[in-house]
């Protein structure tokens, strides 16, 4: 239910991070709360009770330092004032957040999360057990990627390698990366030729091994033309086009039955309302090979569009209850 610093940094003695879990019906769901309180520790470091004689104060009612009056004030800068949430789970912690005042401030994270909530587990180790994640505490996954469920006590250990990394424990470099450099504690893994799944350098001609789409010829890959090829598969009425490593399917034109590529020039056969000119497929005008009106209706007139017609009203006149009237004010002759 909550996240631990970085591997390698340790909690000061304040309050440096507060990570409680929700309480339980909402199993599923973690919260994690990181409020920085060690302002507080450092404002009130030189301060005293306040009011009038401090030194009768501190003498009878104890070290300010180490007072609940100081921890009251250090609390109140960390959450939010709009933060319920917050404020609910320290309340819920106060018992804990006081033993641990009263210990002289021991390390918050290990005291709080790891040994009395038992919610959380040191950097580099995971699951109820804490047990060391893959690759070993000091350096998960070998610094090139995240241990699951590191710091918590949840997930598998396993290692969710960065990209360009790979392996159990993201000690190699991945497919499309080669070696740029190696030591015995580091790894820097670059990126491989666009079209190379495998490869020894950067070049195009390092690849051992193609990317999908791609085949393998003298170290290099050669796109494949899936379009000249059964690997294409586009549905009727489209074409194919073919890009770096795969293809495309467009649509044909609207004059098209089928179609070779594109525009009116490379269909198959032309759909209703076109005729073919030579290579094209070009729009019929309805209105004007018509021999008889096709519009009918009183001070109805044709207009072409694009693969057919429309009947409108003549100018002057708007379409009202199915029929073209003369454009005017309605209740006017």
């Amino acid at each position: 239910g909550c996240l631990p610093p970085q591997a390698g940094y340790r909690v000061p003695r304040g309050i440096r991070a507060l990570m409680i879990s929700p309480p339980g019906p909402l199993q599923g769901r973690r919260a994690l709360l990181v409020h920085a309180a060690e302002p507080g520790l450092e404002r009130t470091e030189h301060e005293g009770f306040g009011g009038g004689n401090t030194a009768w104060e501190e003498e009878k009612l104890s070290k300010y330092q180490h007072s609940e009056t100081r921890l009251l004030e250090v609390l109140e800068g960390v959450c939010a004032p709009s933060d319920f949430a917050c404020h609910q789970l320290l309340e819920r912690s106060e018992e804990h957040v006081e033993q641990w005042w009263q210990q002289q401030h021991p390390d918050f994270f290990q005291w709080l999360c790891v040994d009395k909530l038992m919610l959380c587990c040191p950097p580099g180790t995971y699951g109820p057990d804490c047990r060391s994640c893959a690759g070993g505490p000091r350096q998960p996954c070998s610094g090139n990627g995240r241990c699951d469920g590191d710091g918590t006590r949840r997930g598998t250990g396993l290692c969710v390698c960065s990209p360009g990394y790979g392996g159990p424990f993201c000690a190699e470099c991945g497919d499309g990366y080669y070696e740029a450099s190696r030591n015995k504690s580091h790894l820097v893994c670059a990126e491989c030729y666009q079209a190379c799944g495998r490869c020894t350098g950067p070049e195009d001609s390092s690849c051992l091994r193609c990317k999908r789409g791609w085949v393998l010829h003298e170290h290099r890959c050669i796109d494949i033309d899936e379009c000249g090829t059964e690997m294409a598969h586009c549905r009727a009425n489209q074409y194919c086009v073919n890009t770096e490593g795969s293809y495309e399917c467009r649509d044909c034109s609207t004059a098209c039955i089928g179609c070779m590529g594109a525009g009116p020039a490379r269909c198959k056969k032309c759909n209703k309302g076109y005729w073919r000119d030579g290579a094209k497929c070009l729009d019929v005008d309805e209105c004007a090979s018509a021999e008889e009106p096709v519009c009918t209706g009183v001070q109805e007139v044709c207009e072409n569009t694009e693969g057919s017609y429309r009947c409108v009203c003549a100018q002057g006149h708007v379409r009202r209850d199915g029929q073209c009237v003369e454009d005017k004010p309605p209740g006017m002759a």
